[in-house]
């Protein structure tokens, strides 16, 4: 059911201020695109948002994104609510810091996607899965335990994890590091 025209209208001025991001027009395509992908779904609780296969499917087909665990923390965190939906509010300030944030944003973005338990730290072992993943992806000659060893550097406290500070930290030093541990960031495309 498409909403009606002055619902839209309160919807693109309210996320024409939070998703800070994107001009009145950009927010109103994305709200019609969201539209246009739950008007697709045959899924009996598409009124919610997007369910995980939905999301993962608009991550895949718009980003180009493959790697299942990186998209499942993706739409953790953009699931403000924790209610297992990305509702239209949700999908549109996701995109802003997800296409367009600035680099404080991007790196609590990332953050939250790489603390998998959600405990303010990037444990080794969280450190080790993402990195395992993302590294059968590429040429066999890194051995995963050698990216954790290298990135053990930029646990400035020395306390075996990183904190969102020592995180933030690297990633100002060195903006690669971004994505350190996985891509979770739509490409320059």
């Amino acid at each position: 059911a498409a909403m009606s025209r002055r619902r839209l209208q309160q919807l693109v001025d309210s996320l024409g201020r939070s998703a800070k991001h994107f001009n009145k027009s950009e927010v109103e395509c994305l709200i019609k695109q969201f539209d246009t992908l739950m008007a697709k779904s045959s899924n009996r609780f598409a009124a919610v948002g997007f369910d995980h296969n939905m999301f993962r499917d608009a991550l895949y087909s718009m980003f180009g994104m493959t790697d299942d665990m990186i998209m499942d923390r993706v739409f953790r965190t953009f699931d403000r609510d924790k209610d297992n939906y990305i509702n239209v509010v949700e999908w549109v300030e996701g995109l802003s810091v997800f296409l367009r944030g600035t680099l404080e944003e991007k790196i609590k973005y990332c953050f939250a996607v790489y603390d998998m338990d959600s405990d303010g730290y990037i444990s080794r072992d969280e450190m080790f899965q993402m990195l395992k993943n993302s590294l059968l992806k590429q040429p066999a000659e890194e051995d995963p335990e050698e990216g954790i060893k290298d990135l053990v550097d930029i646990d400035y406290d020395h306390d075996g994890r990183l904190s969102f500070m020592d995180f933030e930290k690297a990633v100002r030093d060195e903006n690669l590091l971004l994505e350190a541990f996985g891509p979770c960031l739509p490409d320059i495309k």
